[in-house]
């Protein structure tokens, strides 16, 4: 399944579908009864937790509320914590064997789905398989199905799966703790989501509302809240008032100009360092971009440090044009940094014959709060190379165009840099942005895959990296710091590098 045969729209679904809530389109879930009450009027009481999430569509199934209902529902078997370490998840053991090519997944003791039953092996199992399947993969289980023998793949007993490999692979435990790997029933019904996550479904109004409630029998940290409501927006402003106005505890992607307002107003902001980045993408497939000295103009056009002050009001880091900064192997700092050099942009764009060069580029406020802001920018700064760049807002940007923008814009989450080499730079990656499209780095993610010994691993992924500073499709002008807001009264937010809003860990939050 390639980017180019799949469109966004498609691929977006699978992801969520993987984990179990879709949009109504694909879930069946249309016409179910939103929320009312506190969650439709106001913050109500403390036995209710609202939260305000950026994006949500009708169509669409990938934004911010898509994001914290799949972590309020599900739960995979590894997880990352607050320090974006690896911990334990569902599971309490993940081991291979000495070649990486088997994997025993032990699961905890006692974990019950939201219908009651006990978590099993053959639940975890039916979870790989449907994520995993080598035909038909989803975006959680994309890397693992390149690599697994899924017919040697089985449950050793009720509580033990083994995970049999086609060649070796380094980093399962890694794959297993991405938020979309949620384990699901072997029988599940997207009609009637059941997880193990704090929070059982209660009802889902695409584009609008969903509720849930405190699942009593969780195995982990008892949900502090009786109920959780998830309302989307997609005007930030409207987003912010309604905090002002007592109407959500707590909002992801608070706009950094409106921060003074909120602490005004006896609230706060969680701030995290992330490794989350919203890139420029290129597509090296089509032109201007085919060319790679086109690609080294645009890069050398940004200037990062005022975007950085000026769409992130400052509140964000340098980046190289390479993700993945928390990776141990991580080389933007190694490289050097790309700065803004005008002159030497124009050379290179005189040298591939642009040196008019007029492009379109593809922005909309469902990818961020700052992201239409961010292109404006880029558009002035374009300017001082002679490069003319004319910003188009489509709404929905995550739509099903998504994908065969020639230049645009996306938003990731932090990630290692493996696991998102895998999502977004190989031919057969779901949401390869920039079609890239590299036999020898395509090579060098394989062998550092395989690779278990860390060091030589390093060398490989820094080889890797190497290949995408110079050809690459992505300007990856900084890492964001992660910006939310909550109301006077929100107790239990913990920063947290790797999701919005603390981790979405809404069981740890209580409300007064």
């Amino acid at each position: 399944m390639t980017p180019s045969a799949t469109p966004f729209s498609l691929s977006r679904r699978q992801l969520l579908q993987a984990a179990g809530l879709t949009g109504a389109a694909v879930a069946g879930l249309g016409g179910l009864t939103a929320c009312g009450g506190s969650g439709s009027g106001g913050a109500g009481g403390s036995g209710q937790l609202i939260h305000g999430a950026t994006g949500g569509s009708v169509k669409d199934t990938v934004a911010n509320p898509d994001i914290a209902r799949v972590n309020a529902l599900y739960e995979p078997l590894m997880r990352w914590d607050d320090n974006y370490e690896l911990q334990h998840g569902l599971a309490e053991s993940v081991e291979p064997n000495d070649t990486a090519q088997e994997w025993t997944v032990r699961l905890r003791d006692g974990i019950t789905f939201h219908n009651g039953k006990t978590v099993t092996a053959e639940d975890v199992l039916a979870t790989i398989q449907r994520v995993a399947n080598p035909d038909d993969p989803k975006s959680a289980g994309s890397d693992l199905a390149r690599v697994i023998d899924m017919a040697a793949t089985t449950t050793v007993d009720d509580r033990t799966v083994k995970i049999v490999l086609k060649r070796p692979n380094a980093i399962v435990d890694v794959l297993l703790a991405e938020y979309h790997f949620g384990v699901v029933p072997a029988d599940y019904d997207p009609a009637n989501p059941v997880g193990t996550g704090p929070f059982a479904y209660q009802s889902f109004t695409p584009g609008q509302t969903s509720t849930f409630t405190k699942y009593a029998d969780y195995w982990g940290e008892a949900a502090k809240v009786d109920s959780l409501v998830i309302q989307d927006f997609t005007d930030e402003n409207a987003k912010v008032n309604a905090l002002l106005a007592g109407q959500l505890h707590t909002l992801d992607y608070l706009p950094t100009n409106l921060v003074d307002s909120v602490k005004g107003a006896g609230g706060g902001a969680l701030i995290a360092e992330t490794g989350a980045w919203m890139p420029f993408t290129m597509r090296v497939d089509t032109a201007p971009f085919n060319d790679v000295r086109v690609r080294q103009a645009m890069r050398l056009i940004v200037d990062r440090q005022q975007l950085i002050d000026q769409a992130l009001s400052g509140y964000g880091s340098l980046g190289n044009d390479l993700y993945a900064p928390f990776d141990e192997a991580y080389a933007g700092k190694d490289f050097p940094q790309r700065t803004q050099d005008l002159e030497q942009a124009k050379s290179l764009l005189r040298q591939a014959g642009q040196e008019n060069l007029q492009v379109e580029l593809f922005t909309g406020d469902d990818i961020s709060s700052v992201a239409v802001s961010a292109a404006n920018l880029f558009a002035e700064q374009a300017r001082g190379a002679g490069v003319q760049v004319r910003v188009t807002k489509k709404t929905p940007f995550f739509g099903d165009d998504y994908l065969s923008y020639p230049f645009g814009q996306s938003f990731w989450h932090t990630r290692r840099y493996l696991p998102q080499a895998a999502q977004c730079a190989l031919k057969g990656s779901p949401f390869n942005e920039t079609h890239f499209d590299n036999q020898a780095f395509a090579d060098l993610i394989d062998a550092a895959t395989t690779e278990t010994d860390k060091a030589k691993r390093a060398t490989l992924v820094k080889d890797a990296q190497q290949i995408e500073y110079d050809e690459g499709g992505n300007i990856i002008w900084g890492f964001r710091q992660q910006v939310d807001g909550y109301a006077k009264g929100v107790e239990g937010l913990k920063p947290n590098k790797y999701l919005p809003l603390g981790g979405y860990r809404f069981e740890r939050l209580s409300v007064s």
